[in-house]
């Protein structure tokens, strides 16, 4: 039976939904960092010369930085607290920002792009640690897939923004790629006060701060005796792949990579593929506009649905409703061009449920101890997919055809199904001390818990 106390049970308040703006801080200027450098190309290449190469690189340069990032992030934040970190990644956001308005070099460019993805990465790990560790039971589903809508407010702002900047002329992509900083500032300002994690202060011994922290966030009537023992005590980094919270890494990589690998193909290329399905005269831009917002919509719904119907539901059907709508823009790619868009806006809308479950699984099933880590981790090794598909698409749209990818991006999504119904766990009303722990509590059908619950009941 699901324990309860005063930090699972308390109302959503004032303090939490300020954690949670703030804590968006994070996707938001991934989605802006990642899309302004696609607008500012446009006049930074013409005026550089830049190879089809050079802007290749730099357009996934942050997508680099963020591997590094999301590694180091985590680590940090384990061994020295979620606080700290939290303010420095969106300040160093800032800071890097402003720098590139000076560049006139390539790879200073290059260089400062990367730094910028590295505290985007190192992000991710912290401001969702922070969030989970302070969010009530009942809400924090539905506070991780708001999370990652704001991705896709970010992507908006930097198309909005890159358009109104490119009034300014040939050196318009300096202020293009220097706008960062103003959202970066505004978050800044957000974090400023947060407290550190109630619950990394007390796996830590430091119980007197754990309750000043505890009551700045929910009053003096709630204190460290409210935070339920976690199952598993004593697990670092170190000991993750050998436990069975090696097995958890494994599954939340391999579902994150196949989730994300077809949507930051589609996101990226989606003006090509549309171009080849028969859009043109410009309904290509604007039919990956529409797009783009389908996306966020589908992200809102399933963070409307993921206490409704619960997490391995939700993943399973996202995943299954994907697949079939890539399949048909692949099997049908001379459809016409309302088929073709409301297939599009279909797999946009049905994805959404993956994309919000790469943040609630990580941190509802890894401890304290390694909740920053192993979701770092899974970060950074997810992207490595993500990268060498995004690298793929264009070479596979030119030699296999958009049916044809459109049919890889199935197979892959499909894989994430089968991923889904073989390991995805219900953790849905479960504290974080049951649901990070290795003996999970039953739950009302017989969901497994990933491949880690094979050899982990004792």
């Amino acid at each position: 039976m699901t324990t309860t106390n005063a930090l699972d049970d308390a109302p959503l308040s004032a303090f939490h939904k300020r954690l949670a703006f703030s804590a968006s801080g994070g996707p938001f200027l991934d989605g802006y960092v990642l899309s302004i450098i696609g607008v500012a190309m446009v006049h930074l290449s013409t005026e550089w010369g830049l190879t089809t190469a050079e802007q290749g690189v730099v357009g996934i340069s942050s997508m680099l930085g963020i591997f590094v990032g999301g590694i180091l992030g985590g680590r940090i934040s384990d061994l020295f607290g979620r606080r700290i970190p939290y303010t420095v990644t969106v300040g160093s956001i800032a800071a890097l920002s402003v720098l590139q308005v000076f560049v006139d070099e390539f790879v200073l460019l290059l260089v400062l792009r990367v730094l910028i993805g590295v505290a985007i990465g190192a992000d991710y790990p912290i401001a969702t640690s922070l969030l989970t560790e302070f969010s009530p039971n009942k809400h924090r589903g539905p506070i991780l897939g708001y999370f990652v809508v704001m991705w896709f407010v970010g992507a908006a702002a930097a198309y909005v923004c890159g358009q109104l900047l490119t009034q300014l002329g040939e050196n318009s992509w300096r202020w293009m790629l220097v706008s960062a900083a103003a959202p970066a500032v505004l978050f800044l300002l957000a974090r400023a006060g947060t407290p550190e994690s109630p619950r990394w202060l007390t796996s830590n011994g430091r119980i007197d701060r754990a309750n000043d922290a505890l009551r700045k966030a929910f009053g003096p009537d709630v204190t460290v005796e409210d935070i339920p023992d976690e199952r598993a005590t004593n697990v670092d980094l170190r000991a993750l792949l050998r436990s069975g919270y090696g097995g958890r890494l494994l599954f939340v990589t391999a579902y994150w990579t196949a989730s994300i690998v077809p949507l930051f193909a589609v996101y990226a290329f989606a003006p090509a593929i549309l171009d080849d399905l028969g859009f043109g005269n410009g309904m290509e831009q604007i039919g990956s506009a529409v797009i783009t917002v389908t996306f966020m919509v589908g992200c809102i719904v399933a963070a409307s649905l993921v206490n409704k119907i619960g997490r391995r539901p939700l993943m399973i059907h996202s995943f299954l409703w994907s697949a079939i709508a890539l399949v048909i823009l692949g099997l049908f790619p001379n459809s016409s061009t309302v088929t073709v868009m409301a297939l599009f806006l279909a797999y946009a809308i049905f994805i959404g449920g993956t994309q919000i479950m790469q943040q609630v699984y990580p941190n509802e099933l890894f401890p304290t101890e390694i909740r920053s880590s192993a979701n770092g981790l899974a970060t950074s090794l997810s992207r490595i997919g993500a990268a060498i598909g995004t690298y793929l698409v264009p070479v596979s749209l030119t030699s296999l055809g958009v049916g044809t990818t459109m049919l890889l991006g199935a197979a892959i999504t499909a894989f994430g199904a089968v991923i889904a119904v073989l390991w995805a766990p219900e953790t849905r009303g479960l504290s974080l001390s049951e649901s990070s722990g290795l003996s999970a509590p039953e739950q009302s059908h017989s969901e497994p818990v990933p491949v880690c619950g094979r050899g982990e009941q004792g």
